[in-house]
């Protein structure tokens, strides 16, 4: 009797470290997408997504391995309630180190700290461009590729009309931080990418399940969703089954490309 409760008392301390480890991984998950539609000055165009850091410390590390992408895309949730603003904007500091420009859509949580006014201060100083359901162009050749942002969907800020009343004519990127949004997504609308966290992947997954929906990439009518797992934890600083990542991912016209993920 005294065996079996010290072998399962060791079995939990294993899986409980695990979940810790697992936590704090820094995977960067390597994608290349074939997208209709794509222009072909925009063949090979990079975006780096990171969603969800809540109190996390960016890892200089996991950075430094990644060849410079051609734009950076802060997911939502950089921040919660009690982070102290100069770990924000360290993190902040770290994703500028491409000199290429950093976007920022709202996450639920971002509108939960102390002084959403100080905060929305600090990304105008570090320069982030924070797409507020408006869009960010970027133009090669006579080709135009829209970034577009909607506001936190979780609270109902969002305003998909709006948004994509700013574009430009051309392709097109959609980025909410709650991939509910799809919901509001047509053929018409044009949006065959749209990138999204939120979920955190379920944070902890038994057997599969979650009580989130899992991250990934997710077939839609409209085109692909991409869900990331999310860089940090909220509530519960453990994982299992829903490993902490971030995307490089790289536009393509055609299919059978290398990917994988890369951890650090």
């Amino acid at each position: 009797m005294t065996l079996w409760f010290f072998a399962v008392i060791f079995a939990v301390i294993i899986v409980f470290l695990y979940m810790v480890l697992e936590a704090h991984r820094n995977t960067v998950i390597q994608k290349n997408l074939a997208l209709p539609g794509l222009p072909d000055a925009f063949e090979g165009f990079t975006l780096y997504f990171i969603s969800d850091v809540h109190r996390r410390r960016i890892s200089e590390k996991m950075l430094a391995h990644i060849k410079a992408p051609d734009v950076v895309i802060i997911g939502g949730d950089l921040t919660e309630k009690g982070v102290p603003f100069g770990r924000v904007e360290q993190n902040l500091v770290k994703l500028k180190r491409w000199g290429v420009p950093v976007l920022f859509v709202w996450g639920n949580h971002d509108r939960q700290v102390n002084d959403v006014f100080a905060l929305h201060h600090l990304l105008q100083e570090q320069e982030i461009i924070v797409l507020e359901n408006r869009s960010f162009s970027f133009e090669r050749n006579q080709a135009v590729l829209n970034v577009i942002g909607v506001d936190d969907a979780t609270t109902e800020r969002d305003d998909l009309p709006l948004a994509l009343s700013s574009a430009k004519p051309g392709f097109r990127i959609l980025v909410s931080h709650n991939p509910i949004i799809v919901d509001k997504i047509t053929p018409e609308h044009q949006i065959p990418l749209v990138l999204s966290g939120h979920t955190h992947g379920g944070q902890i997954r038994l057997f599969g399940w979650g009580l989130r929906e899992a991250g990934g990439l997710k077939a839609k009518p409209f085109g692909t969703l991409v869900i990331s797992a999310g860089y940090g934890t909220t509530h519960l600083h453990l994982r299992l089954g829903a490993k902490a990542d971030t995307w490089l991912i790289t536009l393509k016209k055609d299919q059978g490309l290398r990917e994988g993920n890369q951890t650090i």
